[in-house]
């Protein structure tokens, strides 16, 4: 926040962000901000750092929806959502 003049120290991103960058521990501990700066440490909770219940129940459903098989596709659907038949009525042209 380099308007605010803050550094935050925390977790690792979980998403690219600009600005933003991932330090190891030895150099997150060791980190030094500009003078006048302030920093915002947040500190992981060891015992809390795994996956929650809701987490797990989560990559459960989506294990079960990638591995439900696809319905067959219909050949005469062109995809438009209307169904087209492979035989056609033509006018006689004689």
């Amino acid at each position: 926040m380099y308007a605010e003049s803050t550094a935050v120290v925390g977790p690792l991103a979980t998403f690219s962000e600009p600005h933003s960058y991932d330090l190891c521990e030895f150099h997150a501990q060791r980190l030094t901000v500009p003078l006048g700066w302030e920093v915002v440490r947040h500190e992981i909770d060891l015992d809390d750092a795994g996956p929650t219940g809701d987490d797990l129940l989560a990559l459960a459903d989506a294990v079960r929806e990638a591995a439900r098989p696809e319905p067959p596709r219909n050949p005469a659907d062109d995809g438009s959502g209307t169904r087209r038949g492979h035989l056609r009525v033509l006018p006689d042209i004689t």
